[in-house]
């Protein structure tokens, strides 16, 4: 007899709680270990994904039930409390008795029988009061925006203090629910036309995207390895603001470019179907099993000008005079937490010492750019001191380069003020994840 949706869901709440696993991957392999059917599978990940963005506001309403604080208790026992929880408040289609029940069966098949009792307390208390409790905002907004939006208090500061409380706000409804699924057409193989019509026949929803040409959203995908269209190199998956980042580079035909930081390689994937697969582009990573995925997607796509570079990039040498560079540099990941929700609960996020290695990949990686080439430098985080801040530094250290204004596409519109050669694009419910664009010109 196979393992139920919960025990599932469970198990794969565990390995991110205990073994701080990226959650995107866990609920993969998990999913495809145990071969869950599809009328499952929903079940599984909405629990999974809530239970990651709600821990805050879960945890809190634990603290107002338990007479044991929420520090104290086992990962196990905090975990079912936890599912048991979301159920009861976020899961219409379960009923308030199951919610408890299955919980406690939880306990017993994990051997948790001590626990059960008081799993079982805990979650008819919080069943027959039916509210989710709040701190009172007037004693701190802080604290009342962590627990409402299950967002750490540091994170909340920092964006309150870098963006004003609109946009904060903003940010923080943009968190919760499944991000869109977007590709990116290999216009060396078909048009985006041509592409949407073949994923529409084959059951799968398929819409040009607002933002900008070539890109496309998905839905009804399932796993989109299995697609015919994924083999046969029709597209690959990107998200629009890295697609953006691509655009923004002005990449031509018998160029010479330099991808840094490129793994897994959706941004080199699109610059060479830009370049007509003619010219050359090094990807650089820092690890090899890194540029193994790079050369493996280049492959499926039908692209043979990329080269891959195993290395450090801030202390790189011996690449090539570089007409476009490109340093999607690693980063605290504040604009992607809708796609890992674990990231926002991370006890050190680094982004005090970040600043400092994307900074020395900036200077190492400009040093190969040609007069007159184009350099981006670019994150998927929200924090000033690895965005403007870093960028703003390499221009005033670096008199040879010069800001280079972006060109925006109509669709996209600037939300706070910034120099011309900056964009900070904001997480939006039914678009793109949270990035930071920059340009420079080597004068």
């Amino acid at each position: 007899m196979g393992l139920s949706a919960r025990q599932i869901a469970f198990q794969a709440l565990m390995d991110v709680e205990t073994d701080h696993s990226y959650s995107n991957i866990v609920l993969g392999n998990i999913l495809s270990d145990f071969d869950v059917e599809l009328s499952d599978r929903s079940f599984v990940s909405r629990l999974f994904y809530g239970v990651l963005e709600k821990k805050l506001l879960l945890d809190y309403n634990l603290s107002q039930y338990s007479s044991k604080p929420v520090n104290e208790l086992d990962a196990p026992v905090l975990v079912i409390l936890r599912m048991g929880l979301y159920q009861l408040f976020f899961m219409n289609s379960v009923p308030a008795s199951a919610a408890v029940n299955e919980s406690v069966k939880l306990c017993k098949d994990n051997k948790l029988y001590k626990a059960s009792g008081f799993v079982n307390g805990i979650l008819r208390t919080a069943a027959r009061k039916n509210e989710l409790l709040y701190p009172n905002k007037k004693k701190g907004k802080n604290k009342f925006l962590s627990v409402k939006y299950s967002c750490p208090e540091p994170i909340i500061r920092l964006w309150r203090e870098s963006y004003g409380d609109e946009l904060c706000e903003s940010i923080l409804s943009s968190l919760d629910g499944r991000p869109p699924l977007t590709a990116r057409v290999n216009t060396l193989k078909l048009t985006e036309d041509e592409l949407i019509a073949s994923l529409n026949e084959s059951s799968v929803k398929a819409e040009p995207s607002q933002y900008i040409p070539d890109c496309i959203m998905l839905d009804g995908t399932g796993a989109v390895e299995e697609l015919s269209q994924y083999s046969e190199g029709l597209f690959h998956i990107q998200d629009t603001s890295s697609q953006l980042c691509c655009l923004l580079l002005e990449a031509e035909e018998g160029q010479t470019v330099i991808d840094a930081c490129s793994a897994p390689g959706g941004k080199s994937f699109t610059i060479a179907e830009y370049m007509k697969n003619k010219g050359r582009i090094v990807s650089c990573d820092l690890y090899e099993h890194r540029t193994g995925l790079v050369k493996s997607g280049a492959e499926r796509l039908g692209i043979d000008i990329i080269e891959t570079l195993c290395g450090d990039m801030s202390e790189a040498s011996g690449l090539p005079d570089a007409d476009r560079v490109i340093c999607d540099v690693p980063c605290s990941g504040l604009g992607i937490i809708r796609r890992k929700p674990e990231l926002r609960y991370k006890s050190d996020t680094g982004m005090t010492v970040l600043p400092e290695v994307q900074y020395s990949i900036l200077e190492n990686c400009a040093g190969f750019l040609k007069s007159g080439g184009l350099l981006i430098y670019s994150t998927c985080t929200l924090n000033p001191a690895e965005n403007g801040e870093n960028i703003r530094r390499f221009l005033r250290e670096h008199e040879e380069f010069e800001a280079y204004p972006i060109k925006l596409p109509a669709a996209i519109e600037r939300r706070i003020e910034e120099p011309e050669n900056e964009l900070t694009l904001f997480p939006q419910r039914d678009g793109y994840d949270g990035f930071f664009i920059s340009m420079v010109r080597r004068k």
